[in-house]
């Protein structure tokens, strides 16, 4: 947590304030601090805010909480303004709004009754520690942003789908988490759940709200439940992380995201500004030093965030309703065709399949050549559209491998590919990332294996390559979905192996797979180089004996010369 109160900016008197409803905006100097309501105007179709809670947030917890005690007791559920109410007329998953009768003066009673005549906490002056002047403030925020808290909460649509947002308003006491900012977040992922939506939280925040001390640094734990049951309930949530992103908010709604976005410049570090060593590097504590060390996926221009997010929506939750037939989601990926970009090899024709490697040392020199399709040459021609996962949430990115999500044929597809350079553990971890998203979402995965084998040098094994492996073999053999795999070149040992899926592999005519390559597995065995050819064929690693062995299923077969 940010040890700032409500962020690095002054939140009284900071330009980034937005003045009341209708209320003309001053310029401001970073599109991404713009207020809640104008940036989801921006994005989306006819955005609903959730309405005030039925009942306080201790007892909305209790349906979803296994009798934790409720952080957020006395947050708040008594009236709202006309607006609110008038915004959700059933209630069900609302947010608490800020009382407007009936508070305590200090000194007195915090008890009330509900509706129901059921005893209620209400807020005492100046909050849970009494901090002089925070009542004052809190009203100057309403002021200045028409907001009463710093999160606004509900149902809009994005690109034809309708998702749960919650936004951050940064103007309002610098987008600071208190107890109220937990109940109208728990209450958003409780909707979500209910109406089986995604989530997208766009976050503006410096950190846990200090005038209510551990009060509000307990609401962390609150947000990582609710995110934790979405995630479990096999929703996607989406971050989009905006300037700043200090604190709580940035280690718990938005880095926890399945898919975090990142708007250009923006801050993004668990430390803000104001207490960072003085001599940090302060690229390190932006959205794109976080996209860079691996815990961001893609920084994108404000402009383009509506279409971004649309397209990732779609991705996530299954595709275009009308490409996927009845009990077809599940299916699974289609076996690619080999893309047709290299001339016919000796003994073969234009326009007929490529011949298939006499010798174990012919199949390796093809697997290796430059001219056969790699990993993009099979994206690009087997998805419509796709998008990219970035990074292990590890602080690793190995540029050789490729994850993420794509339409074929209209249907929703999760993919990790290799692209023929030996795999870092970064690497494998974003695929195990990868799979495991893919699994709690629903969406089948297809693997293109590509790799002379995992990275073995000292900082590969101090980045931790065998436990990084690890996570892959796991991942694949705890799939909930269906994993299609595709050898595609070379097939070196366990590290290619960690991403083939038992029964449902693979190979083309220009692949091979083996325990070990020639040239070690000679090395190993004393035997000169002139052996390395022998070695190849003891080791029956052509692409015909990977289907004789029973390791793959069968050949794909490469069209040369259309």
């Amino acid at each position: 947590m940010s040890p700032m109160a409500p962020g690095d900016s002054a939140p009284d008197e900071g330009d980034d304030a937005r003045p009341p409803h209708g209320a003309h905006a001053p310029e401001r100097r970073n599109p991404s601090r713009a207020g809640a309501r104008a940036l989801l105007d921006r994005l989306t179709d006819g955005f609903r805010e959730f309405g005030p809670a039925p009942m306080t947030a201790c007892a909305e917890a209790t349906a979803y909480v296994d009798a934790a005690p409720c952080a957020g007791a006395g947050a708040g559920a008594g009236g709202a303004t006309a607006r609110r109410a008038a915004a959700d007329p059933v209630g069900e998953g609302s947010v608490g709004a800020e009382p407007t009768a009936g508070v305590p003066t200090a000194g007195e009673s915090a008890a009330g009754e509900s509706a129901a005549g059921e005893p209620v906490a209400r807020e005492q002056v100046d909050g849970p520690l009494g901090w002089p002047g925070y009542d004052q403030a809190r009203a100057r925020a309403r002021t200045r942003t028409g907001e009463d808290e710093s999160v606004v909460c509900g149902t809009g649509w994005i690109g034809g789908r309708e998702t749960v947002l919650l936004c951050f308003e940064f103007g309002y006491l610098g987008g600071s988490l208190g107890e109220r900012t937990g109940d109208r977040i728990e209450a958003a992922h409780r909707r979500a759940r209910q109406l089986r939506l995604p989530v997208v939280t766009l976050v503006a925040t410096g950190g846990s709200r200090m005038q209510e001390g551990m009060r509000a640094l307990a609401q962390l734990q609150r947000v990582a439940r609710q995110t934790a049951l979405t995630r479990a309930a096999g929703l996607p949530q989406l971050a989009v992380v905006r300037d700043p992103t200090t604190g709580g908010g940035w280690a718990t709604l938005a880095a926890g995201a399945d898919v975090v976005l990142g708007l250009p410049g923006a801050q993004a570090a668990f430390a803000g500004s104001r207490v960072r060593p003085r001599d940090a590097d302060p690229a390190a504590y932006t959205v794109e030093g976080q996209h860079a060390a691996g815990h961001l996926d893609l920084v994108v221009p404000e402009p383009q965030l509506a279409p971004v997010l649309a397209h990732w929506l779609t991705l996530l939750t299954g595709g275009d309703p009308d490409a996927v037939r009845d009990g077809a989601a599940l299916d699974p990926a289609p076996v690619p065709a080999v893309p047709a970009t290299a001339p016919a090899p000796e003994g073969g024709h234009a326009g007929g399949p490529a011949p298939l490697p006499r010798t174990g040392v012919e199949a390796v020199a093809r697997a290796r050549g430059r001219q056969r399709p790699r990993a993009g040459a099979y994206l690009d021609a087997y998805f419509g559209s796709r998008a990219e996962l970035s990074g292990d949430r590890c602080g690793g990115v190995d540029p050789g491998v490729r994850c993420g999500f794509g339409l074929h044929e209209g249907r929703a597809l999760a993919y990790a590919a290799q692209c023929g350079t030996p795999t870092r553990p970064a690497g494998y971890r974003t695929v195990a990332r990868l799979i495991r998203l893919a699994s709690r979402l629903g969406v089948p995965v297809l693997t293109l294996i590509d790799t002379p084998g995992a990275a073995n040098g000292p900082d590969d094994e101090r980045a931790g390559a065998g436990p990084a492996l690890a996570e892959v073999f796991d991942a694949v053999a705890a799939a909930t979905v269906p994993v299609t795999s595709l050898l595609i070149g070379e097939g070196g040992s366990g590290g290619a192996l960690a991403l083939a899926a038992p029964g449902r592999l693979w190979v083309t005519a220009d692949s091979y797979f083996s325990v070990i390559a020639p040239e070690p597995a000679a090395a190993i065995l004393k035997r000169t180089p002139d052996r390395v050819p022998e070695t190849a064929d003891a080791l029956r690693l052509r692409p015909q004996d990977a289907v004789d062995l029973g390791v793959a299923r069968g050949i794909v077969q490469v069209p040369y010369g259309r």
